[in-house]
């Protein structure tokens, strides 16, 4: 994983409430075992039509609505557990995921996948739906804090330790295992 610093980007709005994994990545595009190419049938169903043409009102398919911030209703992974949803949304090219509730098995899985959820309250969540376009928001982690640019409104947000660490220093379980390898051949070693 790449390590998480600052993302500072424009949002897509996704404003729809309890989005479930399915919706996320149909189970019918799960076959593949390894992360890459799942950003392609990111919202399938919502962005193309049973034809396979593009559905020209979904806001993926609109040119004018890119950046490294998905901002979706509440409840936003509820459903099964699949581990794909957080690659597709990763492999699409967002980063950072901002709700005012997230299932719990897609927060870790995402957290797992250096996917950053972020949950803002209510009330923040609809300033960011309601952003011009062109506005740009901030998430730094370190900080734990996402804002809003142009006017300086900002809000906490909360983050298990353990994994506020990896995603800063890009450590997927492993990783953060040999970064404190001398820390556990000594604990080793004293209990000889």
């Amino acid at each position: 994983m790449k390590a998480f610093t600052t993302i500072s980007s424009r949002i897509v709005p996704l404003p729809i409430e309890n989005v479930d994994t399915d919706q996320i990545i149909p189970a019918r595009f799960l076959k593949a075992t390894t992360k890459e190419g799942f950003g392609e049938n990111l919202f399938r169903d919502w962005r193309y039509d049973a034809s396979g043409a593009p559905v020209r009102d979904f806001i993926l398919n609109n040119p004018l609505y890119e950046g490294q911030i998905l901002v979706a209703g509440k409840n936003f992974g509820c459903g099964s557990s699949r581990e794909h949803a957080a690659w597709s949304i990763a492999d699409y090219g967002f980063k950072v995921v901002v709700s005012s509730f997230f299932a719990d098995i897609f927060r870790n899985n995402a957290l797992n996948n250096g996917l950053l959820p972020v949950v803002v309250t209510d009330a923040f969540l609809q300033k960011l739906l309601n952003l011009d376009r062109m506005d740009t928001v901030t998430v730094d982690l370190a900080a734990q804090t996402i804002t809003i640019d142009g006017t300086g409104e900002q809000e906490g947000f909360a983050i298990n330790g353990y994994k506020k660490t990896c995603l800063l220093n890009g450590y997927d379980d492993i990783d953060y295992l040999l970064s404190i390898r001398p820390e556990i051949e000594t604990y080793e070693q004293s209990r000889k």
